[in-house]
């Protein structure tokens, strides 16, 4: 056998015939054969016998038959010392081919009985070497080598694989057969993955296979006998369920697609005596106990949406967004930084069409935040929302502008970008531990027009002043953001969201403060938050239109939902609209609201008091009077009216003490005229003459 493992067939046409001159009795001296001996010149026989199979064309002569090959055997054993010379060396070669025929197949510690090895390792095995084969066995080798011939030798040597073929029929026959998983455990075992596997693991797919197989039968059979029952589902009570033991998430699921479906079509649908509200009940309950959200959140949410919009906002807030960074063009541009990051393995895309700067990571072989162009400062990681604010504000270059909730820092950055380091950026922060990431992100993006400082935002019109432009990102409940922290599901009330909406209007109203009306290129106020509660967003917007002189102005943002101007019986003003809100399941990003005004004038003044405030609930339309052709805005007029009666009030105003003696003078005067006499008064009253 030569190197490559194929067979001399010069080799193999000697061997034979010194094997033939042998058996007719031309071999020398008789010599005494050795069983090692013995098998060599069985090895040999067969080598010859497969290499004259290999050399033969397609029906031709036949092979040496196994009588044939015991025959030159026992003929060559009588004469198997006539040339040691010769013997010596290939003695020993063929004692190394006998050593690899008689190799163990299989395993060899105590978990042989168990452990079997795949058929394609034993096909290998069995492909070398047969030393321990009876004669039927060499019988049916050199048959199959006449029918398959050296076109299909390769599979010629998987003869020995049929063992393992009759055990997997054995396991088949013990697992019964399964009319609808039949075909898919054919396909699974015909797969190159699975002929490597082990019986055991084999048994354990088709066991998992089989299982879910019979769970979707079960809930596709369940369906179909509600179907049947005329689509009136029977709404369980709660009294009849466990509440101590774990519970069902699958039971819990499929009743939440039945409550859902019955909603859609309530009417025809629903169990006779039960109400609306205890199919509402009842999804609250469940939706909470599968998500893993508390019940407010939930009734919240269905408050907000409607019930198919409110699950698939619950999946979506289930998967994470997409990691998207923001390309630091003060450094480099979108394309370069593109170029560079795929070399580097990353596969990414730009955003989207409304973002010139942004790109979508959808896989990395290096970490995206460790690699030399984040360390440069060529981009930063942001989420696609937050870059909504800073397009919205459009800071121009030169201007002062300020960021009153800057950390940690990629709003900031982006409006150096925009202004191109030109002008002035206040970046305010109020809670020092997050002053380092701000700083450090300024540093390694090269913005050189930021000044960082810590203040209350409240107090910032007396430190500030004013300037062009305001960015509030204000702190908020997170709603929109949970994705990202699970905790909002259970850690969020009622409570928390009011406490964040009186903070958010104190916010504002400095915001405004701070921006100067009289600017000729600014006068804008940028106001969001990374929630999608009515209170946080709609409802302060409307309180601020009533306390300041400022107006709602396009955003600007080609994409978004409009703001609401009615909720759950609150009547805002029409222009809410123009505000934009973006959610996890519509727009793939954070849930997120932004609204954009433009400051009228510096007065702070409120343009509304409680007068006004209960005839503007009162009326349908808002805030503007049918009859004004000029479009004139009743607060402004109802401003100079309550302006002038405070200024009569100061001046008509008199003390209280004032008016007590005032009061008491006059009694007693009026004490004094009842008691004195008529003609006494009459002398009292003519004057003395001179």
């Amino acid at each position: 056998t030569t190197t490559d493992g194929r067979t001399d067939d010069g080799a193999a046409a000697r061997d034979q015939d010194r094997c033939d001159d042998d058996a007719r009795g031309g071999g020398g001296r008789e010599g005494v054969v050795t069983p090692r001996t013995a098998r060599a010149n069985r090895v040999k026989a067969r080598s010859a016998a497969a290499a004259a199979g290999r050399g033969r064309p397609k029906g031709g002569q036949s092979t040496t038959t196994g009588k044939t090959r015991r025959a030159n055997a026992a003929s060559s054993s009588d004469d198997g010392r006539s040339s040691e010379d010769d013997g010596s060396s290939a003695s020993e070669d063929d004692d190394e081919v006998v050593e690899k025929s008689t190799k163990k197949k299989g395993f060899s510690d105590e978990n042989a009985k168990w452990l079997k090895p795949s058929a394609k390792t034993r096909a290998e095995e069995n492909s070398g070497s047969d030393d321990d084969d009876d004669d039927d066995d060499d019988d049916e080798g050199s048959s199959s080598d006449d029918d398959d011939g050296d076109d299909d030798d390769e599979f010629a040597a998987l003869d020995g694989a049929g063992d393992d073929d009759e055990e997997d029929e054995d396991e088949d026959e013990e697992e019964g057969s399964d009319d609808d998983s039949g075909s898919s455990d054919d396909d699974s075992e015909s797969s190159s993955e699975e002929e490597a596997m082990l019986p055991i693991e084999r048994k354990a797919l088709k066991e998992d296979a089989r299982r879910a197989k019979a769970q979707e039968d079960a809930r596709a059979e369940q369906l179909e006998t509600n179907i049947q029952e005329g689509d009136v589902y029977q709404l369980p009570d709660s009294d009849d369920e466990d509440d101590d033991g774990v519970p069902d998430l699958s039971a819990i699921q499929m009743r939440i697609q039945e409550i859902v479906r019955v909603l859609k079509d309530f009417k025809n649908r629903r169990e006779s005596g039960k109400s609306r509200a205890d199919y509402i009940g009842r999804l609250v309950s469940d939706l909470a106990t599968y998500y893993g959200y508390n019940s407010f959140l939930i009734q919240y949410f269905l408050d907000t949406f409607s019930v198919e919009e409110t699950m698939e906002l619950l999946e979506a807030n289930e998967q994470q967004r997409p990691v998207t960074i923001r390309t630091n063009t003060l450094k480099v541009r979108r394309r370069e930084l593109a170029e560079s990051l795929i070399n580097r393995g990353v596969n990414l895309d730009p955003v989207g069409k409304w973002s010139k700067v942004g790109l979508l990571v959808y896989d990395s072989r290096v970490p995206i935040g460790a690699t030399p162009e984040y360390m440069a400062g060529h981009y930063i990681l942001q989420s696609a929302s937050s870059f909504l604010p800073c397009m919205a504000l459009a800071p121009q270059e030169g201007e002062r502008v300020l960021d009153m909730a800057a950390a940690p820092g990629g709003k900031t950055t982006y409006l150096a970008a925009l202004m191109r380091n030109t002008g002035m950026i206040f970046a305010n922060e109020y809670q020092k531990k997050r002053l380092s990431s701000l700083v450090a992100n300024l540093q390694r993006l090269g913005c050189t027009n930021s000044t960082v400082c810590n203040y209350d935002g409240r107090a910032l019109p007396k430190v500030i002043g004013h300037v062009d432009r305001v960015l509030l990102d204000a702190p908020c409940s997170g709603t929109g953001v949970i994705a990202k922290d699970s905790s909002v599901k259970v850690s969020k009330s009622a409570e928390d969201i009011a406490k964040c909406a009186h903070l958010q209007k104190e916010l504002l109203v400095a915001a405004i403060d701070c921006c100067d009306a009289n600017s000729k290129t600014g006068g804008y106020v940028v106001y969001s938050t990374c929630s999608i509660a009515v209170e946080e967003n709609e409802a302060v917007v409307d309180y601020i239109l009533r306390k300041r002189d400022v107006k709602i102005v396009s955003s600007g943002l080609e994409f978004g939902r409009k703001g609401f101007t009615s909720y759950r019986g609150k009547n805002f003003h029409p222009s809410v609209e123009m505000a934009r809100r973006f959610y996890p399941h519509v727009h793939n990003m954070d849930g997120f609201f932004v609204c954009k005004f433009k400051k009228l004038s510096n007065r702070t003044v409120p343009t509304s008091n409680d007068a006004f405030d209960e005839a503007r609930a009162a009326m349908a339309s808002g805030y503007f009077d049918a009859g004004n052709d000029d479009d004139t805005r009743i607060d402004d007029v109802n401003a100079a009216t309550a302006t002038e009666q405070q200024e009569k009030k100061k001046r008509k105003r008199v003390p209280g003490y004032v008016k007590a003696a005032k009061a008491e003078v006059e009694a007693e005067l009026a004490t004094k005229k009842s008691s004195t006499p008529a003609g006494k008064s009459k002398k009292a009253k003519t004057p003395k003459k001179k």
